[in-house]
């Protein structure tokens, strides 16, 4: 609640009327005063009351591409009883304020109001929620109250349609390529028992150890698995246009197209940051070794396309860290990095891992010069944008 310049300048009149009523022994300025102070207290009383209203809003869609169209519509019903509802709202989506007009609202009934929500950017646009302000008729006294919940729209980075999908150093015993990644070759560990299982992978010593029956559990080592490394570094993109490093949005749109092909084919596919996320929508992290999610059920799906719409360039973080990783875990057979301008000098590390990743392939974009060939002995594609991108990576051989 705050008191406007008008209401502030007539309380002080209540008091100096009020004063000198006293101390002189006017009843004229006693009276004027007090009628000061009562209009004062009246605007806050009538500015207190709070009005009940209920707000629904819907995104449709809630999930789009960057530059595709996407709708907000919001209801707002008054779920009052005794009086009509006339207020002034606005609704944030993103850095705007949207008017909403509230007039003359009866008891029970809605009004609905539909705008665009801006996508010309990757991000996450947090719509929401209602601002509901109150004036008292003489305009004394001014309170904002929030409605409703925010809802955030997801803007996920251009696709690029990738006809070569890297298929990995092996393939499965069948000679097809298989996304399941347990099978009958490798131990990987023990679990617990559960009806259905084989009892030939009973593994009875440990059953005895432990007083219930535990069962082998084996992997295939020969399905082909996609790592995708994104460099979300700030140093790795230091041209920046109106705060906005456009090779970084070119790195996001390459990353969403190989993870979209990788699903199209029903290829394990993990996303890694090489810089952790902090609580921006991004779940699960672990400070100077990146982030990882697999596309289990589908890209759309809550997962690796949203973590994109959220990931931001941050200054933590070491290329050297995130190669560690994937050198000690060996997460997959084939690599996939992509970096900035920035990020060339790092291209060593990434070399490093020719022996973990039979196929290692570096994604470079916004480099004013070509980086030179055969670079840390690498794949380098070099690329103006996510398009170019797509068209270089299909003629790309060594996989």
């Amino acid at each position: 609640m705050g008191i406007t310049a008008r209401g502030i300048g007539l309380l002080v009149a209540a008091v100096l009327l009020l004063g000198a009523g006293f101390r002189f022994a006017y009843p004229e300025l006693l009276l004027l005063g007090a009628a000061a102070g009562a209009a004062v207290v009246i605007a806050v009383v009538i500015a207190a009351q709070r009005p009940r209203l209920v707000v629904r809003r819907q995104a449709d869609p809630d999930r789009v591409a960057r530059g595709e169209p996407a709708t907000m519509t919001l209801t707002v019903r008054n779920a009052g009883r005794l009086r009509a509802a006339s207020l002034l709202a606005t609704d944030r989506c993103g850095d705007r304020v949207v008017p909403v007009p509230v007039l003359r609202l009866r008891p029970g009934a809605d009004t609905t109001v539909s705008y665009d929500v801006p996508t010309s950017r990757r991000g996450v646009v947090p719509v929401g929620p209602l601002r509901v302000t109150r004036r008292d008729p003489l305009g004394l006294v001014v309170l904002a109250r929030s409605y409703g919940d925010s809802v955030p729209v997801w803007v996920h980075p251009r696709i690029h349609p990738l006809s070569a999908v890297p298929t990995g150093a092996g393939r499965s015993l069948d000679g097809r390529i298989d996304a399941v990644p347990h099978g009958s070759i490798t131990f990987d560990s023990l679990r617990e028992y559960v009806v259905g299982d084989e009892l030939r992978r009973v593994h009875w010593r440990t059953s005895a150890r432990v007083g219930e029956l535990m069962v082998r559990e084996n992997v295939d080592t020969s399905l082909p698995r996609i790592v995708v490394l994104l460099d979300n570094r700030a140093v790795a993109h230091p041209d920046r246009v109106d705060g906005v490093a456009e090779s970084f949005e070119s790195a996001c749109e390459a990353a969403a197209s190989v993870l979209t092909a990788a699903f199209r084919e029903d290829l394990p596919v993990v996303l890694l940051f090489v810089a952790a996320q902090g609580a921006s929508g991004v779940p699960g992290e672990s400070p100077g070794q990146g982030e990882s999610a697999e596309s289990a059920g589908g890209v759309d799906s809550g997962g690796p396309l949203d973590r994109l719409a959220a990931v931001s360039l941050t200054g933590a973080g070491t290329l050297a860290s995130a190669v560690a990783r994937l050198r000690r875990d060996r997460l997959g057979d084939t690599l996939v990095v992509l970096t900035g301008p920035g990020g060339r000098e790092d291209l060593g590390h990434v070399g490093a891992l020719g022996g973990a990743y039979r196929s290692v392939v570096v994604g470079v974009f916004g480099a004013v010069e070509p980086t030179p060939p055969g670079a840390a002995g690498l794949v380098v594609v070099d690329s103006a944008d996510g398009a170019a991108f797509a068209a270089e990576w299909d003629g790309v051989r060594r996989w």
